[in-house]
């Protein structure tokens, strides 16, 4: 009976010492960022096409999500006030084409929040006249849902001039 004894207790402490497995779900972080910058490829897309439904597919519909425009006062807090004030650029701009160049997309080791910042271009025709950017900073913050990726923070600024 004792060798039985020692026996289970051997292999009790046999199990106790095995690693524990994480069942964690293992993300792959530049498929990840992949999916980011398909979401960013989108939201020009969008933009050029004037597209508010696929906007709406990549921002979240949350009412805290930001965007911090060129303005001073620019800044707009949820989904249907941004909805509103993109309708609204569509409504009066024409021909828009953007391109994008210095693309940068960062993540956080969960795969579940990622950071970008890159350059923007751009072009549209604002009643009749062509109107040129080039230059603007865009950033801005996704956040993974359910495998999805969702803008949920913006910021777009125009350089000043070189001194």
């Amino acid at each position: 009976m004792k060798n039985f004894v020692s026996v289970i207790l051997v292999g009790l402490i046999l199990i106790a010492c095995q690693p524990v497995k994480n069942n964690k779900e293992v993300i792959d972080l530049e498929k990840e960022k992949d999916k980011v910058a398909l979401v960013l490829e989108k939201y020009v897309l969008a933009n050029e096409k004037q597209d508010i439904d696929l906007v709406h597919e990549i921002w979240a519909s949350s009412s805290d999500i930001v965007v911090i425009g060129t303005n001073s006062d620019e800044k707009i807090i949820g989904w249907e006030a941004i909805k509103g004030v993109l309708q609204r650029q569509f409504d009066s701009f024409e021909d828009t084409y953007i391109s994008v160049h210095d693309q940068v997309i960062e993540m956080n080791e969960t795969g579940n929040t990622a950071w970008f910042s890159e350059i923007l271009n751009y072009n549209y025709i604002y009643q009749g006249d062509a109107v040129q950017y080039e230059g603007l900073r865009f950033t801005g913050v996704l956040e993974r849902s359910n495998g999805e990726w969702f803008i949920v923070q913006s910021h777009m600024s125009i350089p000043g001039s070189p001194e």
